[in-house]
């Protein structure tokens, strides 16, 4: 039902206007399942080294952010080379916590994992304050789209070298 909403919700901002700080490009279908990912034939066997799973778009993986997403990621070039402390829109990931600007998230519960993307909820702690929002990540080449909800809003960051 969450992913219907999101989509819902990603269909109505479509026609609104521009959203900064959303970055131009962004697509808010990081929670999506690739259309290469199909639910499997029902009278096929797995193969050997198959995980069980009840969604064949999506497997619950547990609580770590997989590897593939750990790094540094910027919203523009200077939010990886600023050595002032200013780099707004930089976005560091490690298996535990997504650490930005002035907040850090951290996975609440299990996530659902893609062969590029993971969603679920996230607990937010900054500037004195706490919450709670769901979060979909995307990975499209050295690309990460990120998409939030309430409000619905995708933000695109470039991997930092």
């Amino acid at each position: 039902m969450r992913l219907v909403t999101l989509i819902a919700a990603c269909a109505l901002l479509a026609g609104c206007g521009s959203g900064n700080p959303v970055a131009k490009g962004a697509e808010n279908t990081a929670s999506l399942p690739s259309p290469a990912d199909t639910s499997p034939d029902p009278t096929a066997s797995a193969p050997a080294n198959a995980v069980a799973s009840t969604n064949a778009a999506h497997s619950i993986g547990g609580t770590k952010i997989p590897a593939a997403f750990h790094g540094r990621w910027g919203m523009t070039p200077q939010d990886c080379t600023s050595t002032r402390g200013d780099a707004k829109g930089l976005l560091t990931i490690s298996a535990d916590e997504m650490r930005f600007y002035e907040s850090a998230a951290v996975p609440e519960g299990e996530l659902a994992l893609g062969r590029d993307s993971l969603s679920g909820d996230f607990s937010f702690t900054g500037e004195g304050q706490s919450w709670t929002k769901f979060q979909a990540l995307r990975l499209q080449g050295r690309e990460l789209v990120r998409t939030e909800s309430n409000p619905t809003a995708s933000y695109s960051y470039a991997k930092c070298t």
